[in-house]
């Protein structure tokens, strides 16, 4: 529960719009955590305190749906866990998260036009930029941590997956 809280915390924080560890707290916890419903349930239980506060918007079942699908697409790397394909998952999750927000945000505050998605897909770029920065840092920070830990601490290592090997 302390990445919940530290997540949490950090989000409270001034920061630059988007530049937070939701993203890279619901990559780590699908693939470290073996309860898929714990690992869906922390990235989301990490937004609560900061939207209970902020106040719930309309956007809220599209952001907490597209991260608890990147907890999904982080399973993956339960299997085989490299720099390269949690980097690959990283990027697939901001890139997944920007276009469900997005299209959620052009359903809910734009006329249904094609030209009118576009402008919202346009306007919204600058908010991938610090989504995906973010994402990065923190997947960085949080899986550069459990490599230190795994390394100084035999026993934290999970033994690898039947169908791994």
């Amino acid at each position: 529960m302390s990445l919940v809280a530290a997540a949490a915390l950090v989000r409270q924080l001034p920061h630059p719009q988007n530049f937070t560890p939701v993203g890279a707290l619901a990559i780590f916890a699908g693939a470290c955590f073996a309860d898929r419903r714990l690992a869906v349930l922390v990235p989301l239980a990490a937004l609560v305190p900061g939207d209970l506060t902020a106040g719930m918007h309309v956007l809220v079942p599209a952001v907490y749906g597209s991260l608890a699908l990147n907890v999904l697409l982080a399973r993956r790397l339960r299997l085989r866990r490299t720099a390269a394909s949690t980097a690959a998952v990283t990027l697939l999750g901001a890139v997944q998260f920007f276009v469900t927000t997005n299209f959620a945000t052009w359903l809910v505050f734009y006329p249904h036009t094609l030209g009118e998605l576009v402008s919202c897909y346009v306007a919204a770029v600058p908010y991938f930029r610090n989504t995906l920065l973010g994402d990065a840092t923190f997947v960085a920070l949080l899986f550069g941590a459990l490599a230190l830990a795994e390394r100084a601490l035999p026993a934290v290592r999970e033994p690898v997956p039947a169908a791994a090997n």
